[in-house]
């Protein structure tokens, strides 16, 4: 896990962080450097529950909360990482919002 060493608000209402990581987590970044989204698993609030279906319940579902379906068109591609710590799996998927005209 990381954490925010330092942070300064600059101008065009933006902020920069300064973050430390171990290295093995700033290697799951693959190179990467737009589109990087920090979040906190203490800032997660709303609980789910993980489904099983199938022969020998072998097939798990992430189920979605009512209160975070709005916008999301469920016929689009999803894509998905995983992210191993010492004592946590993180699951991030990632999907386009509907367009509302």
């Amino acid at each position: 896990m990381g954490r925010i060493i330092s942070s300064k608000t600059v101008k065009d209402n933006k902020v920069v962080f300064e973050i430390e990581l171990d290295y093995e987590e700033s290697l799951v970044l693959k190179g990467h450097i737009r589109n990087v989204h920090i979040f906190s698993e203490d800032a997660a609030e709303i609980e789910t529950n993980l489904s099983q279906r199938g022969a020998n319940e072998a097939t798990k579902y992430f189920l979605i909360p009512r209160k975070l379906r709005d916008n999301i068109n469920f016929d689009n591609k999803v894509k998905c990482q995983k992210i191993d710590t010492t004592a946590k799996a993180v699951f991030v998927f990632v999907t386009d919002k509907v367009e509302i005209l």
